[in-house]
């Protein structure tokens, strides 16, 4: 015989637990020799949704300091816009490289 709690149809809710913010990724463009600078520009303005004095800054960084910070993103997003920057690089015949790191 089953014992009644007086929790029938009652949801029970751990209040001990609070939901955890999804992880950030920063989303970095590494320089190499070959991806021209107005390229990079492009792909900022395209797939980043950068004005472009914006991409031109992040641009600059990447050159002068061999990567730039492009932006922080969930999981998801970031792996996404990643493989955006990947396959307009490898249409245009670029070696660009973007990377990820937890911020």
């Amino acid at each position: 015989m089953p014992i009644d709690s007086g929790l029938e149809g009652e949801v029970l809710i751990r209040t001990d637990e609070q939901p955890k913010e999804p992880d950030e990724y920063r989303v970095l463009l590494l320089n190499d020799d070959f991806t021209t600078m107005e390229f990079v520009v492009t792909v900022l303005m395209a797939v980043f949704h950068k004005s472009l004095p914006e991409s031109t800054r992040i641009m600059l960084d990447v050159h002068k300091k061999g990567k730039g910070t492009v932006g922080v993103y969930s999981y998801d997003i970031a792996v996404t816009k990643i493989n955006q920057v990947h396959q307009l690089a490898r249409q245009n015949g670029f070696p660009l490289k973007c990377t990820m790191e937890k911020a």
